[in-house]
């Protein structure tokens, strides 16, 4: 190499850089200028290794170095290219030191002479790029990922918890955490309504089994006269042939007419199997209960002879069978009046149902109604809890009275005697009855309520909802005159029966007819709303609109004419000016009177929900009976009560007849008819009670003679004229 090679060639661009013009560097050389990233810094960390083992022999140089003429300069080893970096970059490394290794000097004279070269140790082979460099790392799958976090949530849950588990108070034994989040509970689900037969064939079952019934009624009645006639005939002293001469005979007798009063009562039977199967002890039970009882007392009298000789009490029993004959005769016609009348319309135009007032008529649908129906009487219900008590009583009186005192031969008289006081006449008849009494009643007023349950759903409260159109149906509103201020005839009038259509009062059919006779045409009025004082506001056309009462406007500040008086007329302003008066008379109806006066009458008061604002009950009062009461709810609860009418409830009660006579007949006579089931079960139950107790304190003293047939059957008798009474003012109202 010549001098020339080592000269410094001057370019201005590299002026004041410390980079050698030759263009000939070394790697670490070019690792010491761009040493800042990962890789060079690594390299830096060899090349730190590498100069503390050759300290003696390392130099610095701050300023550009020359390499030595005579040594040989080792070319640098392939390198890859080095991105330029700005200028900023090589501006900061000004002050940066370069490390040289052995072999190079500072200053650019020639190197002095070496003396005797010391052995140099030979230095690490250099760690390639490579493998100073971590390695990329590999990819990995999704299952590896999952699998870890498995794996470190199961090694989470096998450790030791941080805090060491409770101890009780004064044990060793650990504390376990009971205490559990409750569970929000589960809303029930609905129970399914049972499917329906059709109320035509129901119908049609009930007649057959109405005309069954009554068919032998009046020979049941027959054959238990016979024996009361034959007693009431002995009492007097009339001697009777072969009646008189034995007891056997007059027990043989006795069984005889038993016999026949059960075959030709046998449906009484048949009812009493069925109520034990559904696990009800009804009067039929009892009474068919009495009448084997009997029976088995005529037989002892015809083959014991440690029996009293004293009559048989199966005259009672013959008499019980006839009466409870009687009652499921009752039953079925009520039940065939009843579904008679509910199958005449499948739509039929009105149902009552309950709300929290009080009864509420709405729009008439029948399914439902047989469901209603056919559950239990109150009545039933009473009697399934309280006469299984006297039937275990009379037996255990029977045999206190009989076993208790040495007379085991009188067990069955004893109690034959007991059990027919127990089993009253009026136990099947308080409820038949005064059911069928209803329904008779309902069914020519075209009206029909299911059974008890639905008539005590709708009298439970004593309040029902009235409207403007059960108080004034249509036709006993009209329209006296009109007169418009300002406006247009066709224009007053069609903004008049929009806002009635929009109220929804009795004012609607009346405007409607109005604006179609004058040439009106249909509107739709926004922004509707009800006010306390009496009346309405919209908005048609952009317009506000006002209507109602002459106080209604004059609090809204609408000015009036001096020389209105209108009781019932109804105003109409635009734009608080006011645009038309109406002469509207309410005419009162008979049938609405007559209602009225019985709804007072029963103890009920009617709430009133119209709509319309001249229906108050000032009006009522002038209209209709001057002591007619109602309920007048503020405008909030008068609207929701007639808006209630348009849902559709469970049918309590159908409706077949317009107006407000056959709703408050439904209402009222289902509450006469309820309180009336009420007493005859009452009463019945009561004297069950009061005869089974005295004929058990008669018969454990022996005294047959004053608990003599006659008597006993007196005695049942006075029981039932009270309930023939009740149940006959059902249907008076």
């Amino acid at each position: 190499m010549t001098s020339k090679d080592h000269e410094k060639i001057y370019d201005p661009l590299m002026e004041g850089t410390d980079v050698p013009a030759d263009g000939d560097f070394s790697l670490e050389e070019i690792l010491a200028e761009y040493g800042t990233s990962r890789e060079q810094k690594i390299l830096q960390d060899v090349e730190r290794t590498i100069s503390a083992e050759a300290q003696e022999q390392t130099l610095v140089e701050p300023e550009v170095e020359t390499p030595a003429p005579d040594a040989e300069v080792q070319e640098a080893p392939p390198k890859e290219e080095v991105p330029t970096e700005p200028p900023e970059e090589k501006a900061s490394r000004r002050s940066h030191k370069r490390i040289l290794f052995p072999g190079t000097y500072r200053g650019h004279a020639a190197p002095p002479e070496p003396e005797e070269p010391e052995e140099e140790p030979e230095p690490p082979e250099e760690i390639p790029l490579e493998e100073a460099l971590p390695r990329s790392p590999h990819p990995i799958s999704l299952e590896e990922v999952v699998g870890s976090t498995v794996d470190a949530v199961m090694e989470e849950e096998r450790r030791e918890p941080l805090i060491r588990p409770r101890l009780g108070l004064f044990s060793r034994r650990k504390l376990e955490e009971t205490e559990q989040i409750p569970q929000p509970p589960e809303e029930p689900p609905e129970p399914e309504e049972p499917p329906e037969p059709e109320l035509a064939e129901v119908s049609e079952a009930c007649g057959r089994a109405w005309k069954s019934h009554r068919s032998t009624v009046p020979a049941a009645f027959a054959m238990a006269l016979v024996p009361i006639v034959i007693l009431a005939a002995e009492a007097y002293g009339v001697v009777i042939p072969w009646w008189s001469d034995a007891l056997a005979n007059r027990a043989a007798a006795l069984l005889g007419c038993l016999i026949l009063s059960a075959l030709l009562c046998r449906q009484v039977f048949s009812r009493a199997l069925h109520q034990l199967r559904r696990h009800r002890c009804t009067g039929e039970v009892l009474i068919a209960l009495s009448a084997l009882v009997s029976a088995g007392d005529c037989a002892a009298a015809l083959l014991s002879p440690e029996r009293t000789a004293v009559t048989p009490y199966a005259a009672a029993a013959c008499t019980a069978l006839a009466f409870a004959q009687w009652g499921l005769s009752r039953l079925s016609q009520g039940r065939y009046e009843t579904m008679r009348t509910a199958a005449l319309d499948d739509e039929p135009p009105y149902l009552v149902t309950e709300t929290d007032q009080g009864a509420c008529k709405q729009s008439g649908a029948v399914r439902g109604f047989y469901n209603t129906f056919k559950s239990d009487d109150m009545p039933t219900l009473w009697q399934t809890a309280l006469l299984p008590i006297v039937a275990v009583g009379s037996l255990v009186f029977a045999g206190l009275s009989s076993l208790g005192q040495g007379r085991g031969g009188d067990f069955l008289l004893n109690w034959s005697a007991i059990l027919s006081a127990g089993a009253t006449f009026a136990l099947p008849l308080s409820w038949s009855l005064p059911f069928s009494r209803l329904s008779r009643h309902l069914q020519k007023a075209g009206c029909a309520v299911a059974g008890w349950q639905g008539a005590e759903k709708i009298s439970a409260r004593r309040g029902l909802i009235v409207t403007d159109v059960d108080l004034f149906p249509p036709g006993t509103i009209q329209l006296n005159g009109a007169k418009a201020f300002g406006e247009e005839l066709p224009k007053v009038y069609s903004y008049a029966a929009a806002m009635a259509r929009c109220a929804g009062c009795g004012l609607e059919r009346v405007f409607d007819d109005l604006c179609r006779s004058e040439g009106g045409w249909r509107e739709t009025a926004c922004d509707f709303s009800f006010y306390e004082e009496g009346g309405y506001s919209a908005t048609i056309r952009g317009e506000s609109v006002l209507m109602g009462s002459a106080s209604f406007m004059r609090k809204m500040e609408v000015r009036l004419p001096g020389n209105i008086n209108l009781k019932t007329g109804v105003f109409l302003a635009v734009d608080r000016q006011l645009a038309a008066v109406f002469a509207v008379k309410y005419n009162a109806s008979e049938n609405v009177d007559f209602a009225l006066r019985m709804i007072r009458r029963s103890h009920m008061v009617p709430i009133l929900a119209a709509r319309d604002p001249n229906i108050t009950p000032a009006l009522l009062h002038r209209k209709f009976y001057k002591k007619v009461k109602v309920e007048y709810p503020d405008l909030s609860t008068r609207v929701a009560l007639s808006e209630a009418e348009m849902d559709r409830g469970a049918p309590r009660a159908l409706l077949l007849r317009e107006g407000l006579l056959p709703y408050a007949e439904a209402v009222v006579g289902s509450r006469r008819m309820c309180a009336a089931a009420r007493r005859c079960t009452g009463l019945s139950l009561l004297g069950s009670a009061l005869g089974t107790l005295l004929a058990f304190y008669l018969t454990s003293l022996a005294e047959y003679r004053l608990l003599s047939p006659l008597s006993l059957v007196a005695f049942l008798l006075l029981w039932v004229l009270p309930v023939l009474v009740m149940a006959d003012r059902v249907g008076r109202y």
